[in-house]
Formats: C-alpha cells, sequence, structure tokens
C-alpha cells in the first residue's frame, strides 16, 4: 500500500516525488531520511513524496519498470526522471533533478 507524506495541499503541488523502496532495506532508508530534508530545503511549500514498498506492492513496481530500489521518480514537473541510490550525495541528486547546486570556492 502506498504511503503519503502529509505536507500542504499535496494534490496540487508543483513537485511530486514517488519513492519506491524495500522495506526497511538499509538503502531504502537512508534514501527516504535524505529525500525529505532535500524537499524541504528546495520545495518548502509544495512537494509531495510517495512511498511505495516494491515488496508490498511488486505489480505496480513492475508496471512502472522499477527494478531496483531505493528508486526515486520525479512525477513533476516534467519530464519525468529516475534517481537511482540512497540519495546520499545531496549535489548529485540536485543535478539529476536539474537544481543549482551549493557554490564551490
Amino acid at each position: 500500500m502506498s504511503e503519503h507524506v502529509p505536507t500542504v495541499d499535496r494534490a496540487h503541488c508543483a513537485y511530486h516525488f514517488r519513492l519506491y523502496l524495500a522495506d526497511g532495506a538499509p538503502n531504502s532508508v537512508r534514501a527516504l531520511a535524505n529525500l525529505y530534508p532535500i524537499c524541504r530545503q528546495h520545495f518548502p511549500e509544495c512537494h509531495r513524496i510517495e512511498v511505495i514498498d516494491v515488496l508490498k506492492e511488486p505489480l505496480r513496481a513492475m508496471a512502472e519498470a522499477i527494478f531496483v530500489t531505493p528508486t526515486v521518480v520525479r512525477v513533476s514537473p516534467q519530464p519525468e526522471l529516475q534517481i537511482i541510490g540512497n540519495l546520499s550525495e545531496e549535489e548529485e541528486v540536485l543535478r539529476a533533478l536539474g537544481l543549482p547546486q551549493k557554490e564551490t570556492v
């Protein structure tokens, strides 16, 4: 079953992420823990994170071509894109999402 993480009115938010994870697997737990602060910092008022456990919804994961966990899908804004891994490299995550990275001196 999917879990919707509540924050403001998520139905009409600009940024919608879908995180596919495998129950309590260490990298899945890290990905979820890393995605929250990224969203809070970069989309503080308008983001939605949908969590899908592939062990509980394997057919959905297969239908959406998710074969590796953890996988984050940016559903909106378009184009849809995927990031695979625990999201521990924030600069890489920001680059993959097309967001500005921190300035390097």
